[in-house]
């Protein structure tokens, strides 16, 4: 089925919209011209009527014998002179005296609208006479005293039709419509040429179809979307917002939906934001904002929110794989450093040497595997510190991890990857703390289960500077690199919104200590060292 464009249709709706315009203005027109007309004419026949009822030979005539001979002379000269169509005379019986028709000399009026003229009335009808519809006025005519009514004078004009009317301002009707339909047809042009251009060319079929695609795949995707408008007033929510939102009402500010957040501060900003944590109603997501500019003009915002624990659970094997890769690689130099000191052991003939290197070597990995196996029971936690082993050694770091460290359970409200988050940035940042230090030892220490978790890393570094919980602000950094400030500033996030607790002590002495306590710590755990 072909579909008509947008700009035929502006035209063909142009032309009918004009066409009705200039049909009804002209109605409107000729009718009001009409009724102009008529009050014109009624005035100048009440007029002419009220002369002719003051004249003393038609007043001193009428009724008698033979009046007409001298009221009808009387009359054509005055109708003559004053172009009205007919004067009428005619007495209390209404007989005739004056007609422009002579043969009606004598005869009974018959108008229809003459009664109350008899009773001394002065007034104008529209009515049907024998010329056709008249506008006629009534004068009645008093004797010489003014006492006594004798007869009545009716003048008559012939009103226009309406089609005499149209034939009359036909030539002015054409040029109306001639240019309302060339002004109508030149702006519907312009009218379709500009909404074309505001729409991308785009048809409104294609615009709906536009819009009824987007809004599917904005449904169908799997990440909360809010769209905002220059004000910060939501305009759009897809099912998954309106579900981590819990909101189902009208139209709110983002600050009213997420009051004393960072996301009411920073929704009107012109800044993108990536992946930063948000708690809203107990969960906590990870939130990013684009900014929506419309030919450079700021007109709103994108948030889309990803549910931390599901992002977890998705990307948890993509997690393992990238330990186990940093771990197998880390390993591997290592092993090729230990494989050239064994070569060159045996070429120097010194196989003792070399024998007694192998045996150490499998032996202090072996007690190292199977102690985190023993007290691991989680595997990514496993993976992790075996990894960071592996990268410790590579660094000429000593990563010691407490022969008192167990994990039994994954702590309540906890996932494998809020676990992998924190062990992974505290040991991170302990090991960047102290590397570029002759003495280069991390101290890690972990015991919890399913009602407790405590979480200790020691590192031998310098410590920090002034104001040193600064470091759990998001995009603080002491290393000023773009990307960092990042990884401290999450693990805060996912202790507390777990109604957990951070402390940290540093001094140049011993270096920094970040201690990490959620739910009640009970055995070994709350005698090791916690900083409150």
């Amino acid at each position: 089925m072909t579909r008509i464009s947008l700009r035929v249709k502006m035209f063909i709706f142009s032309f009918i919209l004009v066409v009705f315009s200039v049909v009804t203005s002209g109605w409107i027109m000729i009718h009001n011209i009409s009724g102009a007309f008529e009050k014109e004419l009624g005035a100048r026949a009440i007029a002419i009527a009220r002369t002719v009822a003051q004249l003393p030979d038609i007043k001193s005539h009428v009724g008698e014998n033979g009046g007409s001979v001298i009221i009808q002379p009387i009359a054509e000269r005055v109708r003559l002179a004053t172009d009205v169509d007919y004067i009428v005379v005619f007495d209390m019986n209404r007989l005739r005296y004056s007609h422009p028709s002579e043969s009606k000399l004598g005869t009974t009026f018959e108008g229809g609208d003459e009664q109350a003229a008899l009773s001394e009335h002065e007034y104008i009808s529209k009515a049907q006479g024998v010329l056709g519809y008249a506008i006629r006025a009534f004068v009645p005519i008093m004797n010489e005293e003014g006492v006594r009514q004798v007869g009545v004078v009716t003048v008559g004009i012939l009103s226009p039709t309406i089609h005499s009317l149209v034939v009359e301002y036909r030539d002015d009707m054409f040029f109306s419509l001639f240019w309302g339909l060339l002004i109508g047809f030149i702006g519907s042009l312009f009218i379709a040429n500009h909404l074309k251009k505001q729409t991308l060319n785009l048809e409104p079929y294609e615009i709906a179809r536009l819009v009824e695609e987007r809004s599917s795949m904005m449904q169908a995707m799997d990440i909360g979307i809010l769209a905002t408008d220059e004000k910060a007033n939501i305009i759009f929510m897809n099912r998954l917002a309106k579900q981590y939102t819990k909101f189902h009402g009208h139209t709110v500010t983002v600050s009213e939906m997420f009051p004393d957040t960072w996301l009411a501060k920073e929704s009107q900003g012109s800044k993108e934001v990536i992946y930063r944590p948000l708690l809203c109603h107990g969960i906590m997501y990870l939130v990013r904002i684009y900014p929506i500019n419309v030919q450079d003009r700021p007109v709103g915002s994108l948030i889309m929110m990803t549910d931390r624990k599901e992002a977890h659970m998705l990307a948890e094997e993509l997690t393992g794989i990238k330990t186990l890769v940093d771990a197998l690689r880390a390993q591997n130099h290592e092993y090729m450093n230990k494989l050239h000191s064994i070569a060159g052991l045996i070429q120097l003939e010194r196989t003792e040497d070399a024998l007694n290197l192998i045996v150490d070597e499998i032996s202090d990995e072996q007690d190292v595997v199977q102690f985190l196996k023993d007290n691991m029971a989680d595997y990514s936690v496993l993976g992790l510190l075996l990894g960071k082993r592996s990268r410790a050694k590579e660094l000429g770091v000593a990563l010691i991890i407490d022969e008192e460290s167990f994990l039994a359970e994954i702590v309540n409200g906890f996932s494998s990857g809020d676990l992998v988050t924190i062990i992974g940035n505290l040991i991170d940042n302990a090991m960047d703390a102290c590397s570029k230090l002759d003495e280069r030892t991390v101290t890690f220490f972990i015991q919890g289960d399913t009602e407790f978790l405590f979480i200790e890393v020691q590192d031998s570094g310098l410590g920090l500077p002034e104001q040193p919980e600064r470091i759990f602000e998001y995009g603080f950094s002491t290393k000023a690199k773009e990307g960092r400030g990042i990884g401290l500033a999450l693990v805060k996030q996912i202790v507390e919104a777990n109604k957990g607790e951070i402390s940290l002590s540093s001094n140049s002495d011993s270096g920094t200590t970040i201690a990490v306590k959620v739910g009640e710590v009970h055995g070994n755990a709350e005698d090791f060292r916690f900083y409150c």
